[in-house]
């Protein structure tokens, strides 16, 4: 069996920590309420099995061998996240009481927030690197106890996740009935989102 609690200490610090995902539910939530929050959260940890299939496969050291993979993968992200940004700055710019109160779909949160943990390699490459340092190699089924670490990662980003969406919708019903405050928050949701992409496209 894996360090299931010392992993499980280290996955809680690293999902505190600001990145793009907790970011992005945060602003979702606060803009639109718990349940936009709520379910941009579930987006991103489905788009977390993805990684988790990729890194128990081993196709996450392929990517990592081949620079051109990688690179094509992280510009994508970086792109999608600007994208995002933009968008939401030019909606701040020409922000009413009107739009404010009309919220995305929900269907739509999710499937961005899904997309935008897809195509982020260095979450792939972070549990490719992250998840055996807990494995125990001589107890064998090296593949089953990856997949349970990564089970794991995901529940307690979930939990995670839904508490920041829980708590930061009370924050939003302030921004909702003061939409030039809400607007100044759009355009920091919009400036974060193109720093990270940024970030991410940057070398290391």
């Amino acid at each position: 069996m894996p360090d299931i609690f010392l992993f499980l200490i280290a996955a809680v610090t690293l999902t505190l920590a600001p990145g793009p995902d907790n970011i992005y539910v945060l602003m979702r939530a606060v803009a639109q309420g718990r349940a936009a929050g709520l379910t941009a959260a579930a987006g991103f940890c489905s788009g977390l099995l993805l990684h988790t299939l990729l890194a128990v496969v081993g196709f996450a050291a392929i990517i990592k061998a081949w620079p051109a993979a990688y690179d094509a993968l992280r510009y994508a992200g970086a792109a999608y996240l600007i994208y995002l940004g933009v968008r939401t700055l030019r909606a701040a710019a020409s922000l009413s009481s009107a739009a404010l109160m009309a919220p995305l779909k929900l269907s739509r949160i999710y499937w961005q927030s899904v997309i935008a943990n897809m195509l982020n390699p260095k979450v792939t490459l972070f549990f490719i690197a992250f998840l055996p340092q807990f494995v125990h190699v001589e107890a064998g089924h090296v593949d089953a106890q990856m997949l349970l670490l990564a089970i794991v990662f995901i529940l307690q980003a979930l939990l995670i996740f839904s508490a920041i969406a829980f708590f930061s919708g009370i924050v939003g019903a302030y921004f909702q009935r003061r939409t030039h405050a809400a607007s100044w928050l759009n355009r920091l949701a919009g400036c974060a989102f193109v720093g990270l992409g940024i970030r991410i496209a940057l070398p290391e």
